[in-house]
Formats: structure tokens, C-alpha cells, sequence
């Protein structure tokens, strides 16, 4: 390399440059869905990309973006995923992907699937993954209609995260607990809510007691 004057070596470059520009920015053909193989163990992942997790991580995801969705496996895509999210734990590219995409398919089977995969997900990294376990209830409240399943992921998040989430993610459970006609249940849980004196906001605060008297006027 020391031989080959300066110029070459620019114009080398600038070439192989200008390869990767293009091969990046052409699309790539969809794959049929039936074709997306096993996901390989996460350790020769990692040996195959030579230490680079991160990136490896974010090729898996792209890998993935090329097989069609319909007639996917979502059982080896869910392993696929957990793969990705093992190389790059940080990142919240494949629990978005699995919580705002593959489990939005019109297929209610596969979308348990992946939102089950967001749940296990979750309970390793609640403080940081509960945005994702929040959309998968809403999922499982307004899509699958399936309340438990909602309850039971708003359930999660209240007693796995701590008191820095949102408000209305933190009073997703109660809700819920009146969509299913449990008020009894909503009501202990509200009262015991705002007699522990986590809510600081006072208009929080003024919203929730009137929710915990309307609540007890149903009850009785």
C-alpha cells in the first residue's frame, strides 16, 4: 500500500464509497414470508460479526424488513427478534418493531405472539421498556378485544416500573378494571393509590378523586 501513489488511493475510495451509497439505497425485493429460516443462536451472532453487536443487531432487523408479512412464522420471528434485542439491549428497534408492527396484523393468532414476545422483553428492562408494553395493551384492549390480557400488561408495567412513567400509563390497570365491570377492584386500587401519596399533581390528584367517587357511586 506504501507503493500505490496517493491519487489511486483517493480515487479507490471515493469509488468504493459511491458502491455501498448505491448498493444501500436500492430496495430490497421481499422475500416470501415462508423462506425466513430459524434464527441462529445468539452467540454465533456475535462471533460472526466480529465484536460489532450493534450493528449486527440493526442488519438483523433490516434481514427482517424484507420477508413478506403475511404467512410469516411469528414463533421464528420472535426468536429472530430476541436475537436482535440480545446483541443491542438498548436498542428499541426490535420492540417496536414487534409492538408496532408485527403485532398490528389482522391475524390474531400472530399477534399474540408477538405481543406475549414484547411482554417477556419487558419484565428484563421495565424502566426502559415500558412504552412498548403500554402500546401492546392498548393493542390487546381495542384490537383483540381481550381485556385480562390488557390488564394483565397494564398490571406489569404499574408494579415493575417505577413512579417516573407517565400518569395514564400508571392508571391504565384501573381503567381497565372498570372496562371489565371489576369496580370493586378499581376502587381499593385507586383508593389505595391516592392514599399512598405518590400523586403530586394536584390536578391529577383533583382528576383521580373524582374518578374514586364516581367509582364508589357505582358500587353502591
Amino acid at each position: 500500500m506504501r507503493r500505490v501513489p496517493a491519487p489511486v488511493i483517493a480515487i479507490l475510495a471515493v469509488a468504493l464509497a459511491a458502491q455501498i451509497a448505491l448498493e444501500a439505497s436500492r430496495r430490497p425485493a421481499r422475500q416470501p414470508a415462508a423462506s425466513l429460516p430459524p434464527a441462529p443462536g445468539v452467540e454465533v451472532l456475535r462471533l460472526a460479526s466480529f465484536g460489532e453487536n450493534e450493528a449486527a443487531s440493526r442488519l438483523v432487523m433490516l434481514y427482517l424488513q424484507g420477508f413478506d408479512l403475511p404467512g410469516l412464522d411469528y414463533q421464528r420471528l420472535t426468536a429472530w427478534l430476541r436475537a436482535a434485542l440480545a446483541l443491542d439491549p438498548l436498542s428499541a428497534y426490535p420492540l417496536f418493531a414487534a409492538s408496532r408492527v408485527f403485532a398490528e396484523t389482522p391475524d390474531p393468532a400472530r399477534a399474540r405472539i408477538a405481543l406475549e414476545f414484547v411482554y417477556d422483553e419487558f419484565m428484563r428492562d421495565p424502566n426502559r421498556r415500558w412504552p412498548w408494553l403500554a402500546h401492546a395493551a392498548v393493542l390487546a384492549k381495542h384490537r383483540l378485544k381481550d381485556l385480562p390480557l390488557a390488564l394483565r400488561y397494564a398490571a406489569a408495567i404499574d408494579r415493575s416500573t417505577s413512579r417516573d412513567v407517565p400518569a395514564w400509563v400508571r392508571h391504565m390497570e384501573i381503567f381497565i378494571l372498570e372496562d371489565m365491570n371489576e369496580l370493586q377492584a378499581a376502587r381499593i386500587l385507586l383508593g389505595g393509590l391516592l392514599e399512598h401519596g405518590d400523586i403530586q399533581d394536584p390536578n391529577e390528584r383533583r382528576f383521580l378523586e373524582r374518578r374514586l367517587r364516581e367509582l364508589e357511586q357505582r358500587v353502591k
